[in-house]
């Protein structure tokens, strides 16, 4: 049956399984195909024709599975290629930037909300676009953290490494008197630890995920998608196209097991 097929997932590396932790919570009957980009992770510093040609192939590869939905849960590949992959597969597609941004929106109550997000997020400009539209008088600051997904993927998560940059990386948007925290990636929840102590409890942080889970579980209703969660146990299934021992490490610390993970090859034709 057509509901009974996976969602696919897929991100630079392990920073998804934030928005898998969601998929669990919010569709519990659904399974997942993970992909984990770690043989070209991080995403941020690179191009918008390579970014566009890795997501290319990893669309591919989860079509070619039989998913029948596709949660970006990457924030650099929402905010630079889902609108042009939208156009290249017909399968139907979800980014984190507009729930994201709506959510950030709903959530600030001074009108100054500050973005932490990788290099190639905040050049693309996606989510300042989806407040502005969304509500003009709001002000976004947006604060480039090319440090921090090396660090989650390295497991440097409360390090005084990961405390450091954090404090760096915070530090001007907190001068601009922000009282929300739009995080840009999905990796930045792994240190959110380290966010709050720098940020301190009266910085509301939003995270992107639930909100775009959320969006995907309408959409994939007005599709007829859902499954059913009482036809059996959701599936899980985990592929990196770099070092799945790595991948398992870090994924076990997050999920409370170690996943089985695959490693495929997925040839980048051009960027």
């Amino acid at each position: 049956m057509e509901q009974s097929r996976p969602i696919g997932l897929f991100d630079s590396g392990i920073g998804g399984l934030t928005v898998l932790q969601e998929v669990r919570r919010l569709l519990p009957g659904e399974s997942v195909l993970y992909f984990g980009d770690t043989a070209y992770v991080p995403y941020g510093s690179r191009s918008a024709a390579e970014l566009v040609a890795l997501g290319h192939r990893i669309i591919e590869f989860l079509v070619g599975m039989g998913v029948k939905y596709v949660i970006f849960a990457c924030n650099t590949s929402s905010s630079i290629s889902l609108g042009i992959l939208r156009q290249r597969f017909r399968v139907p597609m979800v980014g984190l930037v507009e729930p994201g941004a709506a959510a950030a929106v709903r959530a600030t109550r001074n009108g100054r909300v500050g973005l932490l997000a990788t290099e190639a997020t905040v050049r693309a400009g996606a989510y300042e676009r989806a407040m502005k539209r969304m509500a003009p008088e709001v002000r976004v600051f947006s604060q480039a953290a090319p440090r921090l997904v090396p660090l989650v993927e390295a497991g440097q998560m409360g390090t005084p490494a990961a405390r450091e940059a954090v404090a760096e990386y915070l530090a001007p948007l907190l001068d601009k008197g922000i009282d929300t925290l739009l995080l840009g990636c999905t990796h930045y929840p792994f240190l959110l630890p380290e966010i709050l102590e720098v940020g301190g409890t009266g910085l509301k942080i939003v995270d992107p995920a639930a909100a775009t889970v959320a969006a995907a579980r309408g959409e994939m209703g007005r599709l007829s998608l859902l499954n059913n969660p009482s036809s059996g146990g959701p599936r899980y299934s985990f592929f990196v196209s770099g070092d799945p021992e790595a991948f398992a490490h870090g994924a076990r610390t997050f999920l409370g097991f170690r996943p089985e993970v695959t490693r495929v090859y997925l040839p980048v034709k051009s960027f």
